[in-house]
């Protein structure tokens, strides 16, 4: 019964029937609208909290309210899964490329005159960021986030969500080997040319060859990050 519970109003919040930050009913009321008990009624709220679907808090002023669904809750799933296989981080790197490359094309394909702008806008973010080896991994990866939202395929943004997490993780990990060396502001310059030569692409609809160009920008990037040997698994990163 627990279950059931939880079901119906795990479906009432994905439609938008409850909405974000919105209390659900009092135990009470909902206790006689599904005919359950109050420790049926507790444990149908545990599962939807562990799907981090509702937040309850305890005591006189406490009660349940909406949480919307959230990749990141996949995402830190994901990196469990991960882990526990023993994956490589070699075989994350490939499944972004799987990902992103087909997306850049879709992007170039599709892109809108706004989709165009803020793309543009990130770029210039970045280059203003360039000596600043911190910021600009994070301008650097949130335009790798923004090719895929960009090209507009809801499942490969989230499998995207799933992914990234894991290989923002090990830039952040790189720049703290190795931010500000000859390596890196090579390795950064020649990533932000590509990002550049991707807006180009891009704006004049080249599906194929931003496709391409995408592809080659990744494994450099894969290349580049995995010199660190000390890391080769999601384990080694995350655990």
């Amino acid at each position: 019964m627990a279950e059931l519970v939880a079901a119906r109003l795990r479906r009432m919040i994905v439609r938008g029937e409850l909405t974000e930050g919105e209390a659900l009913p009092s135990e009470t009321a909902l206790m006689e609208e599904f005919a359950v008990s109050r420790p049926t009624l507790r444990e149908a709220f545990r599962v939807l909290e562990s799907e981090s679907l509702i937040s309850v808090r305890r005591g006189a002023r406490g009660g349940a309210r909406v949480q919307v669904p959230e990749g990141t809750v996949a995402a830190r799933y994901a990196g469990v899964v991960l882990e526990y296989r023993g994956t490589t981080l070699k075989d994350v790197y490939d499944a972004r490329t799987v990902i992103e490359a087909p997306c850049a094309g879709l992007l170039a394909e599709r892109r809108t005159d706004e989709d165009l702008e803020r793309l543009r806008a990130a770029v210039a973010e970045a280059e203003r960021l360039m000596d600043d080896p911190s910021a600009f991994i994070r301008a650097h990866m949130e335009f790798h986030a923004l090719v895929v939202e960009l090209a507009g395929n809801q499942t490969l943004t989230v499998l995207n969500g799933m992914v990234r997490n894991i290989i923002d993780q090990a830039n952040w990990s790189h720049v703290d080997l190795d931010a500000g060396s000859p390596e890196n502001v090579r390795a950064n310059r020649r990533g932000f040319r590509a990002h550049v030569a991707l807006v180009d692409l891009v704006a004049a609809r080249r599906g194929e060859a931003a496709e391409e160009l995408w592809r080659l920008h990744l494994q450099e990037a894969e290349d580049y990050l995995l010199q660190n040997r000390s890391m080769t698994t999601v384990l080694d990163l995350l655990g």
